[in-house]
């Protein structure tokens, strides 16, 4: 899949006009879909069976390696033009494959008999309250970082703010995501709860997008770039951990597969398309509506408070 994700993004060359690059951008998302789900679902069981590693630090170094890549980008950009961003994702994911003989298997392989329940087991996944809830979290606050995906460099570069700056700014976004995935998890989480931390990843993306409906002050971006650590890794994490905890393992790849293609890339699809729509209407002031997309998420969060019965008697009773 990296082969072919390699020659998709060196379709963007070519690539012309509407139609030319929307076909690209789908073969380009159609080699990397499987990738982060398949990864997340075998971390997240290698961390929780003993390993000697917590998930939070595999999603940490991918992270770091964004940062490292951000900056790189952004100096080669004024040198050689926007296209050098292309070759060099290219040559990244030429290297993978090789990347990939150095991971040792830690997972068993899967039989049989948990394929087939891994292909039957949306409909368990779906009598979980609290997979149902995990996915309407994600798709609320991961969903409503569309905003800030698709318009962010459209209004920074707007304000003034150079390719470079821009490259700054959204490492500073990551650097705390790297510090909550390495240094927050688990003890964080521990001291919040997973619903709390959801609380809190919900109140730090309606105050960032509130932010940046009103302006593109870069003193004002420094101080909410940041809280991409609350609003993405801490709920990344809070939402892997109860994942971990109330879905069975024979179900973990399908609960991987349907929170990031429903909860995550569905409502990220959905939301970037009426990003556009809202932006080309209303401006900066669209941002405020993913402000409430996040308030939203606040009640669903309170009812993953308290205890929870054991998965097998929520697989019985729901």
């Amino acid at each position: 899949m990296r082969n072919g994700d390699s020659m998709a993004a060196g379709g963007y060359l070519p690539a012309w006009g509407f139609w030319p690059l929307l076909i690209v951008s789908l073969s380009h998302a159609f080699a990397l879909a499987p990738t982060t789900n398949l990864a997340d679902a075998l971390a997240l069981v290698a961390s929780r069976a003993g390993h000697g590693f917590e998930y939070g630090w595999v999603r940490g170094a991918g992270s770091a390696a964004f940062i490292l890549g951000s900056l790189i980008a952004g100096l080669a950009i004024s040198p050689y033009g926007l296209p050098v961003i292309i070759w060099l994702q290219a040559a990244l994911m030429l290297a993978v494959p090789f990347a990939t003989r150095l991971v040792p298997s830690v997972v068993a392989p899967v039989d049989e008999t948990a394929q087939a329940i891994s292909r039957a087991g949306i409909v368990d996944l779906r009598r979980l309250r609290v997979f149902r809830r995990v996915v309407l979290i994600a798709a609320l606050i991961l969903g409503s970082h569309a905003m800030h995906d698709t318009f962010a460099m459209t209004r920074w570069t707007g304000a003034g703010i150079t390719p470079y700056a821009a490259s700054i700014l959204w490492s500073m976004s990551v650097a705390a995501e790297v510090f909550v995935f390495f240094l927050a998890d688990p003890w964080l989480l521990r001291v919040l709860t997973p619903a709390g931390a959801i609380a809190l990843a919900a109140l730090a993306g309606a105050g960032r997008w509130l932010v940046a409906a009103f302006t593109a002050d870069i003193a004002a971006l420094s101080v909410t770039q940041p809280l991409h650590g609350i609003t993405f890794a801490l709920r990344h994490l809070a939402c892997m951990r109860l994942l971990a905890v109330h879905v069975p393992a024979h179900l973990a790849a399908t609960a991987q597969a349907f929170y990031g293609t429903v909860g995550i890339g569905a409502a990220t699809a959905v939301l970037t398309l009426l990003s556009g729509w809202l932006y080309a209407g209303m401006g900066p002031s669209a941002f405020a509506v993913m402000s409430l997309l996040c308030l939203l998420a606040l009640p669903v969060a309170t009812g993953l408070r308290g205890r929870q019965e054991p998965v097998a008697q929520r697989l019985r009773s729901s």
